[in-house]
């Protein structure tokens, strides 16, 4: 199974961290704390997310590449927006398979 990995620079990474997760949590059974979230976008893809006090770590774990990728950027996008106060940058992953 594929997965990525990215981490981004923020004083804010709790702050979205919540905001992502209740955003999904109407969708899918979403399970978090303000340092860490699970968000199962279904049987076969999930974003894990890490917050400390300087940044965000997320993690996405998906069936096959294509569905990767778009998850990827589909919970950019979504942060992207939460985040409109502060300019991210780009957000790159690390590809890496799981074990």
């Amino acid at each position: 199974m594929p997965a990525s990995h990215a981490v981004i620079p923020t004083a804010s990474a709790s702050r979205y961290l919540q905001q992502l997760c209740k955003h999904w949590s109407h969708k899918f059974a979403v399970a978090f704390t303000p340092e860490h979230g699970v968000i199962p976008f279904g049987a076969t893809r999930r974003c894990i997310l890490d917050a400390s006090a300087t940044e965000l770590s997320l993690k996405i774990e998906a069936a096959d590449d294509a569905t990767l990728e778009r998850t990827q950027g589909v919970v950019i996008d979504h942060l992207k927006r939460f985040a409109f106060r502060e300019a991210l940058g780009d957000v790159k992953w690390t590809k890496a398979a799981l074990a």
